[in-house]
């Protein structure tokens, strides 16, 4: 027992002092952070990291330590360095919430930046609202959502009911996706530009974000080597989202083929978000449920096509056991989805095709004007596949889109700075809205750009 006594005493003082290093990084980290800050440099670097798992490779090597261990240790301490120094990063929400602060102050604003449609949902949400309490729907109901919901859900999917499940909204599919699979210091890959509560979940959960970082000039489009080279022992999903939030980008089909392959070889989840699958442009975007891989994991929403964000209603497509865990944490966090919420997205589900169509043809005539307005001003962009966004810069040089940003909102117009999607500090996200408010607002976009830089 003395000899336990010791051993444990030995542990507890090298815990204490590992504490006290950590304490010490923590601090190197925030100062790390602020310096990137005042020089305009991106939160992570993928290269000094993968130089620093080359060393720690090495060193396990040397002192006969499992890599995979050490590699799980390391992106945790790499994680805490992300979350500290991305404390005063600019986003679409951050954008979004100083725009409606400036609302209550009375002041008008245009809004380029959330991504939510400004029309209505369709009738059939109003006639379903009225209903509700005569139809009994409003009592405690099964975690994964009710029966008739997920029937006619499953057979639009072309998926047994046991693959389907109700969440509220496509967001918290995400994060019951990327909780409920992978464990801290896991890995995934984001492929950037992209929405940021991929890497905000990732984080919160302390799963290590692999970016694979697209250009302009590559069209958006991800090559396999970047995607090849980024896997190691400790990777285990990868993301996908097309039609693409913020560029509108949709991946060529031998792309997309090539992409699975690669997952499917390294035994990789893939979670696709297709919250935006009826935005599309031309032909319609390759289903990942075609596939008929048994880990992918398909996360939608009525918020977009149905214009019923507030509602906060969507659903994941996956096989039952991937279903299983989700709705475990589902069911620890919230019991169930509102009842009545999904009542209302049943009556919606039943005739969709002319509400889809009416707001499918509403958003692609916005981006059709946006994309006119933005041509006229001179801007830098990808004409999109489809979502309801451009994601563009300036010819500027040293054009930085955070500072404008909070410029043109001083001017009334809010839009969504490109640092929130990863490194694209000299891009913005533009949202296809109303068309009179759309114009003014790239009309005084226009004029702000030459009076700073013209």
């Amino acid at each position: 027992m003395s000899d336990i006594e010791e051993h444990r005493k030995k542990i507890e003082e090298i815990t204490l002092e590992m504490i006290k290093l950590l304490k010490t990084r923590t601090d190197i980290a925030k100062q790390i952070g602020d310096a990137k800050a005042s020089l305009g440099m991106t939160v992570t670097d993928e290269e000094r990291e993968d130089t620093l798992r080359t060393q720690v490779a090495k060193l396990c090597k040397e002192i006969d330590l499992d890599q995979s261990t050490a590699s799980k240790f390391l992106n945790l301490l790499l994680n805490e360095s992300v979350k500290v120094q991305s404390d005063n990063k600019q986003t679409h929400l951050s954008m979004f919430l100083k725009a409606k602060a400036l609302e209550e102050e009375g002041k008008k604003i245009i809004h380029l930046e959330v991504g939510e449609p400004d029309f209505k949902p369709p009738q059939e949400v109003k006639t379903a609202l009225a209903e509700v309490y005569d139809k009994g729907y409003g009592k405690y109901g099964p975690t994964k959502g009710i029966t008739e919901l997920r029937k006619i859900l499953s057979k639009d999917s072309t998926v047994d009911i046991e693959n389907i499940m109700i969440c509220p909204g496509a967001r918290f599919a995400v994060y019951l996706a990327i909780t409920t699979l992978l464990n801290p210091g896991d890995e995934i890959i984001v492929i950037e530009p992209a929405w940021p509560a991929y890497k905000d979940c990732a984080l919160n959960a302390g799963i290590k974000v692999r970016t694979i970082k697209t250009t302009l000039e590559t069209k958006w489009e991800p090559s396999i080597d970047q995607i090849n080279n980024a896997i190691n022992e400790n990777t285990k999903m990868i993301i996908l989202n097309y039609p693409n939030n913020p560029t509108g980008k949709n991946l060529p089909e031998k792309l997309l083929d090539n992409i699975m392959q690669t997952a499917k070889e390294h035994d990789l989840y893939v979670l696709s978000d297709e919250i935006y699958e009826d935005y599309y442009l031309d032909d319609e975007p390759k289903k990942i449920v075609t596939y008929g891989y048994e880990k992918s994991i398909i996360t939608k929403s009525f918020s977009k096509s149905f214009a019923m964000t507030g509602f906060r209603i969507g659903y994941a497509v996956a096989e039952p056991p991937i279903i299983e865990k989700m709705s475990k944490l589902q069911a620890l966090s919230l019991t169930n989805v509102s009842e009545p919420i999904q009542y209302v997205a049943l009556q919606v589900i039943k005739s969709p095709f002319e509400a889809i169509q009416e707001n499918t043809e509403t958003i692609e005539a916005r981006l059709g004007i946006l994309v006119e307005s933005a041509k006229d001003i001179g801007l830098e962009f990808i004409e999109p596949d489809g979502a309801m966004y451009l994601f563009a810069k300036t010819k500027y040089k040293d054009f930085d889109a955070t500072k404008f940003s909070e410029q043109l909102l001083e001017r009334g117009v809010a839009i969504a700075p490109g640092e929130g999607f990863g490194d694209y500090k000299e891009f913005f996200r533009l949202t296809a809205i109303d068309e009179t408010k759309l114009k003014e607002g790239m009309i005084i976009l226009d004029t702000i750009l030459k009076e700073l830089y013209g």
